[in-house]
């Protein structure tokens, strides 16, 4: 990949860190005592500045965003902009009028489904009710006509749900289920023996495979699973199936496992730009410079996009271009975002 090959595609904008759930995969920590940073100004400035040469699709995250007032002052601004504005909640603080507000200041919504039932959800979650509130939220979208997506994560507790919590998915009309392999940052890390093993991973991704080829109704993905692009080409070829794959209208536009500083960004709640929003590791702040600047100057940036820099199987893999492994993974594991990826079957 060339220089010029690395547009912004997709940001995901941390603008809080409070949270009204307690998460026990969560990677910010977020909790309703953690205060606000970053401030309308400091937001827009950082928006204004990504306008000048990229239009990405920023998705305003936390912590919990619709505890932000301004919430829907800073989507309105990022469109004017030019960009598309998604918004990832819990749900549960959506009713009616909220649902209305969404509707006019936002273009797609992702809601945080984490089981089939409520309790494997509010056992993740960690708050009773949440569920059912979060189901609430998804049947009010659908009603007035809001497109939204489903985020679901996975650990041990819940993996045996996976399928259960796909059809539910779809059921409650969502027009995307995104299946996250969490990565041990933040509280993931407090439950690293909860993770998927590597043999179970391995098997998840081809039953992913198999039910994508026969899934015409919604859009689906495995997220911080780039493996899955090289489980795509193995089984297709292994037995000759013509597989394409789909690409959702607010996805990041590249056909590749890990797109962490190669497509997409993240800035958390204090400012900090990172490739992904599971990277450990800071890339620069956006207070004491420019986005842009750290998007094409720092370090980090520059050896997530030289594969040649990384370790010697993934860089000589015939997959390095549609693979690439979690770098994120990598660095959480062994202290080194240029490993190799712990996950790694291939």
């Amino acid at each position: 990949m060339m220089e010029t090959d690395f547009d912004l595609k997709w940001v995901a904008f941390e603008i809080t860190p409070r949270c009204n759930l307690d998460c026990i995969h969560c990677r910010t920590n977020a909790s309703m005592q953690l205060k606000d940073v970053l401030t309308f100004k400091n937001i827009t400035d950082t928006i204004d500045e990504i306008a000048k040469e990229f239009k990405p699709v920023v998705v305003l995250t936390g912590g919990e965003p619709l505890l932000r007032n301004d919430v829907f002052e800073i989507a309105d601004y990022i469109r004017a902009q030019g960009m598309r504005v998604g918004l990832a909640t819990n749900g549960t603080l959506v009713d009616y009028s909220k649902a209305l507000e969404i509707k006019r200041h936002i273009d797609i919504v992702s809601l945080s489904i984490d089981g089939s039932s409520s309790s494997i959800h509010d056992d993740f979650r960690h708050i009773n009710g949440a569920f059912d509130k979060t189901i609430k939220a998804a049947s009010i979208f659908k009603e007035l006509g809001i497109n939204f997506i489903v985020n679901s994560s996975f650990t041990k507790r819940n993996q045996n749900d996976i399928e259960n919590t796909y059809r539910l998915s779809k059921k409650i009309g969502a027009s995307a289920w995104y299946m996250f392999m969490i990565v041990p940052t933040g509280r993931g890390a407090d439950i690293n023996d909860e993770l998927i093993s590597k043999t179970d991973y391995e098997k998840i991704l081809k039953w992913h495979f198999y039910m994508e080829l026969k899934e015409k109704d919604i859009f689906v993905r495995p997220t911080c699973a780039p493996e899955y692009y090289a489980v795509c080409d193995i089984e297709a070829r292994k037995n000759n199936i013509d597989y394409t794959r789909r690409n959702l209208s607010f996805s990041t536009g590249g056909a590749k496992g890990c797109l962490a500083g190669q497509k997409i960004a993240f800035i958390n709640y204090e400012g900090n730009v990172k490739p992904c929003s599971y990277f450990l590791r800071d890339a620069g702040n956006i207070l004491e410079k420019g986005f842009l600047d750290i998007w094409h100057n720092s370090k980090i940036f520059k050896d997530m996009r030289n594969f040649n820099s990384y370790n010697k199987k993934c860089s000589t893999c015939k997959y390095i271009n549609v693979c690439g492994g979690c770098r994120a993974r990598a660095d959480a594991y062994y202290g080194d975002y240029l490993a190799i990826d712990p996950y790694c079957f291939v």
